[in-house]
């Protein structure tokens, strides 16, 4: 189930299927059709798309992997872009939909995709990006399916530019490199060391009793994190699979977290769920200290979390892709 950015030649994806972004004719061409031609062989795949006779913008048609790791390739082709009121988002939302509903159907585990029509097609990349994710979230909401969107390169990956610049300003003046040699911290560093007390992870001169008294008031010492993202999916009054779905996390780790008490996950994932639930910032580092863990300032990906977090957005896949833009680790699973 989860959805996942990756930088990958997608000839190269061991999946169920790789998509690719074909022409209406379903010809060899350049870019990523040219590619996935070259190496699943020019000949035998030439042959199995030709007896479709060619395929309509938004729609998709799926052959045999041939040479690649692949199983099979989905080929959709893109709209052209022409300036936005030509239909175009709609057309290439259906190019995702269409893709995976093919893949569901011939019970692919698992699939690939490039950014689709924003290439020689001319699609505004941050714009094909966000139809990209917009559409594979809403097909994740009822089915189960590996999703991969894969970049080439990370000079073709292009995000909403506002947004962008404030997450970068964000990480800049809030950025901490050696958080502990000076005492003098800021509020915020100063903040997130005295929930450390409260963790007793660390202890630090600069917290007061009386603060760290009010933090261990706010949560059962004994209560694990398993039993604490349970309760906490109660009183939210969210579904199991709504949360793990929500978290970008696999059903099948979700099932694990549930059935052990002691089940200590990744910070990554314990991250996912305090977005899937929405939490706030206090109660986010509540549970994850639960896991051993807390949101750091000398960490870019932790200050993202904190941006995003702080502005009440929680969209994981959004927040994934600025954490792909800084290269760090995506959440979830």
């Amino acid at each position: 189930m989860p959805f996942r950015i990756v930088q990958n030649d997608i000839v190269k994806m061991e999946v169920d299927a790789v998509v690719n972004a074909a022409n209406t004719s379903l010809q060899m061409g350049g870019g990523v059709c040219g590619a996935i031609f070259a190496a699943a062989g020019v000949e035998q795949l030439q042959a199995a798309c030709d007896s479709f006779g060619g395929c309509p913008v938004g729609e998709a048609v799926i052959t045999y992997g041939y040479n690649l790791p692949a199983q099979y390739i989905i080929h959709t082709v893109g709209p052209v872009w022409e300036g936005g009121d030509s239909n175009e988002a709609n057309l290439l939302r259906n190019c995702y939909a269409n893709s995976l509903t093919l893949a569901v159907q011939h019970d692919c585990q698992s699939i690939a995709f490039p950014l689709i029509s924003s290439g020689i097609f001319g699609y505004p990349k941050d714009q094909a990006l966000q139809i990209a994710v917009a559409a594979i979230s809403e097909f994740l909401a009822d089915h189960e399916i590996d999703v991969y969107l894969v970049v080439y390169d990370r000079k073709n990956f292009s995000l909403d530019a506002r947004l962008s610049a404030a997450v970068k300003s964000y990480v800049v003046e809030n950025f901490v490199e050696e958080p502990f040699e000076d005492d003098n911290f800021d509020a915020e560093v100063e903040e997130w060391c005295e929930y450390y007390v409260a963790c007793e992870l660390l202890s630090t001169p600069t917290s007061s009793q009386r603060q760290t008294e009010k933090y261990l008031g706010e949560f059962t010492i004994d209560e694990t994190f398993s039993e604490m993202l349970l309760r906490l999916i109660d009183a939210k009054g969210m579904t199991d699979v709504e949360t793990y779905k929500r978290a970008n996390i696999d059903r099948k780790l979700f099932s694990k977290i549930r059935s052990n008490k002691e089940y200590n996950p990744s910070k990554a994932t314990a991250i996912a769920f305090a977005i899937a639930l929405q939490l706030n910032l206090d109660e986010t580092l509540d549970l994850l200290c639960k896991a051993g863990y807390a949101l750091s300032p000398s960490l870019p990906s932790d200050l993202i979390v904190k941006f995003f977090i702080k502005k009440g957005n929680y969209d994981i896949h959004e927040i994934n892709q600025y954490l792909f833009e800084y290269d760090q680790a995506l959440l979830g699973a």
